[in-house]
């Protein structure tokens, strides 16, 4: 089992293998970058890691525009079902984009008390529900749950944005007066009120926060909650991502930052990752949220094992607010990290689900950084999740999570819609077409970036024992 780490200070909890820092140059297609103070993370010996603690996922549970039950929403993916519709929720007519991955179809009855249902935010409904799915689909009843030891099981669910619409409310009431205001709107209104909320639906005393990393932020939560395991904090972590953005206030800031697609005419057709006519991304909303399990744990209940996750990394880009690195530093950096500390090569990955957010530099940004890493390897298949549900930006790095683990699992990987037109800087031979296709996958790489420059991956596998 490979050490698990992040790019932030050594003195972080997350740090348990040995360290070393020093100064190195980066080649980066061609171009050579500053020296950068980096962190190489090396595997302990097993003398240093005993007992060897290994991760494995044992249950997930999604709400997406495409479908709130994993085995469905993977479906739609394989079938190129798209999410993408015009905006219901609110009148958007004078907005230049209209269109987004909304959750239309949704209700919290069964998972969700309907007194919370009325106070919270879709973002904490979407998590809580996503939440109690991913423990049924792990087996996690009430016999199972009797028996556990909570203060071994924790929550690290984050998100991007939050309670935006409780928040959005609470400063429409203060225009009137500060006593129109809901008792609700600052807790609410918090990052880590939803991962709190189930934890005391569970009665888990185990880590419990939030980590806000962009549209990253499902993967440093993954990540996190891993790391709470392998160091023997935890047993058992329900880590992912939620969000819902698609108000006014989510809406027109996006549009401010010139992010998003203007293909109001054609929604389905308008989130293309890596087609010459992409012309921005398209927001979406939902949750996705994994149950982890240390192996032994698992196998003790006998839990189904969907796959083992062998590592990851997060890097910063230190370049620029919204846009990537021109060299792709950060993400050759993150890729490079995650492989070297999982004591994998490159050939041993032959599935990407890449960020990929249709937006014209960035996809070519992640594409060119992958080829600089995994060379043009015949095996080697790349997609994007993104091209069906839209940018769901905390909640993505989990959503599309799930989508690799069942890719894993079925063996197929899902098309990239509406990739009629690829651009001539991307190989058509690494770049899943329009349909779906069949791989024995054995390493996959998941990546979500954010906002900052932020960059993260996971390494998934089967589970061989």
């Amino acid at each position: 089992m490979a050490s698990f780490s992040s790019s932030t200070s050594l003195s972080s909890p997350l740090y348990t293998w040995p360290v070393e820092t020093r100064h190195m140059d980066f080649l980066c297609f061609g171009k050579r970058i500053e020296k950068a103070r980096c962190v190489a993370v090396y595997a302990a010996t097993e003398e240093q890691r005993s007992p060897k603690r290994r991760v494995v996922v044992t249950g997930v549970g999604v709400v997406s525009p495409i479908g709130h039950d994993a085995d469905l929403f993977y479906h739609h993916l394989l079938e190129g079902v798209s999410g993408i519709t015009e905006i219901q929720g609110f009148d958007c007519s004078k907005f230049p984009t209209r269109i987004a991955g909304e959750i239309q179809n949704f209700s919290a009855d069964g998972w969700v008390a309907p007194k919370l249902v009325n106070r919270a935010d879709k973002s904490m409904l979407y998590m809580l529900t996503a939440g109690k799915k991913a423990l049924v689909d792990g087996g996690v009843t009430e016999d199972v749950m009797s028996e556990l030891d909570k203060s071994k099981c924790g929550i690290l669910i984050g998100s991007a944005l939050g309670g935006l619409k409780v928040c959005s409310d609470a400063v429409e009431a203060s225009r009137v007066s500060h006593k129109k205001m809901k008792p609700f709107s600052i807790p609410f209104g918090s990052h880590n009120m939803g991962s709190a909320i189930l934890a005391m639906d569970l009665g888990w005393m185990g880590p419990n926060y939030a980590i806000n990393a962009n549209g990253a932020t499902s993967n440093f939560c993954i990540l996190s909650a891993a790391n709470h395991i392998v160091r023997g904090n935890t047993d058992m972590m329900l880590c992912g991502g939620s969000e819902s953005a698609l108000i006014p206030i989510g809406l027109g800031g996006f549009i401010a930052c010139q992010a998003l697609s203007k293909r109001n005419s054609d929604p389905t057709r308008a989130s293309r990752p890596w087609d010459m006519e992409r012309d921005g991304s398209v927001l979406g909303e939902g949750a996705g949220v994994l149950l982890l399990e240390e192996l032994h744990h698992a196998q003790k209940r006998r839990a189904k094992i969907y796959a083992e996750i062998l590592g990851g990394s997060f890097t910063c880009d230190a370049y620029n607010v919204t846009d990537p690195h021109p060299n792709g530093a950060g993400v050759v950096m993150c890729i490079e990290k995650a492989l070297a500390q999982s004591g994998l090569s490159r050939e041993d990955v032959n599935y990407i689900n890449a960020h990929a957010c249709s937006t014209p530099e960035g996809d070519l940004r992640e594409y060119e950084a992958i080829i600089h890493c995994f060379g043009h390897n015949p095996e080697l298949k790349i997609n994007s999740t993104k091209s069906m549900i839209g940018n769901l930006l905390g909640a993505a790095g989990a959503v599309e999570a799930i989508a690799t683990i069942k890719a894993i699992q079925t063996g197929w990987i899902h098309p990239n819609l509406n990739l009629e037109n690829p651009d001539k800087d991307f190989d058509t031979n690494v770049v899943v077409g329009t349909k779906k296709e069949q791989l024995d996958i054995k390493v996959a790489l998941s990546n979500s970036f954010g906002f900052g420059g932020l960059n993260s991956c996971i390494l998934l596998a089967p589970f061989n024992g």
